[in-house]
């Protein structure tokens, strides 16, 4: 069976990620900051690694583990994300640069590192956000996350340019509003219109076939707006 990588499994969409692609059998590495949640469902096919992907030893480990048990990557799905809520008028620098270290710099690092294992049919997944978006309605207070993201998005679109004729393809959602705890963190009693567990569904149909017919395309996942 394939060999897929998914960042940000401890909660939420990721989470949901590893319990499907398992389940049908597919072998897995969940990279969180923490492995536990993962490791307690003592899933056969999964391994969970401890993974910060803002540090150059922890993105180690992940080479370390292709080389050990895998022979190639078919799919790598960038789910981590780090959301903060202030107003730019309260929110400091230091929360913009982990932003973007989590968003964008550490997605750069575990794609570099993942890239020599991936063949032509390959896909790379980002999840970005709608916050992202040209012309999308924005939240106020996320100028470091929704900017973030946009990098992201812009992120893909190069790299699907560079990799087009030796593969893989790379794809980027730009996601709605989804009930999770980053959600709720962020935006205490807002109720988003999508579970964690229907678009962790979509993401992985998506992930599976969706570079059969895209490559560096941004699809917007959103039932309402954002």
């Amino acid at each position: 069976m394939k060999n897929i990588i998914i960042t940000g499994t401890s909660r939420g969409i990721g989470f949901q990620l590893v319990k499907l692609f398992s389940s049908a059998g597919y072998n897995v590495l969940a990279l969180s900051r923490n492995a536990k949640p993962i490791t307690d469902l003592k899933l056969q096919n999964c391994t969970a690694i401890s993974c910060d992907l803002t540090k150059s030893d922890d993105i180690a480990k992940v080479s370390e583990f292709i080389k050990a048990n895998w022979d190639e990557v078919a799919i790598l799905i960038n789910n981590s994300g780090y959301l903060v809520n202030k107003s730019f008028s309260e929110i400091k620098l230091e929360d913009f640069k982990q932003s973007y270290n989590v968003n964008v710099f550490g997605v750069v690092s575990i794609i570099q590192v993942v890239l020599p294992f991936m063949k032509q049919d390959g896909h790379v997944v980002n999840i970005s956000s709608m916050g992202g978006i040209q012309g999308s309605l924005k939240f106020p207070g996320l100028s470091a996350y929704s900017s973030s993201k946009g990098a992201l998005i812009a992120l893909t679109e190069l790299l699907a340019e560079e990799y087009k004729e030796t593969g893989p393809a790379f794809n980027v959602l730009a996601l709605g509003a989804v009930q999770t705890e980053m959600l709720q963190e962020a935006f205490p009693g807002y109720k988003a219109p999508v579970t964690a567990s229907e678009m962790a569904a979509y993401i992985y149909d998506f992930s599976l076939n969706g570079n059969n017919f895209y490559n560096g395309k941004i699809l917007q996942v959103s039932s309402s707006t954002p």
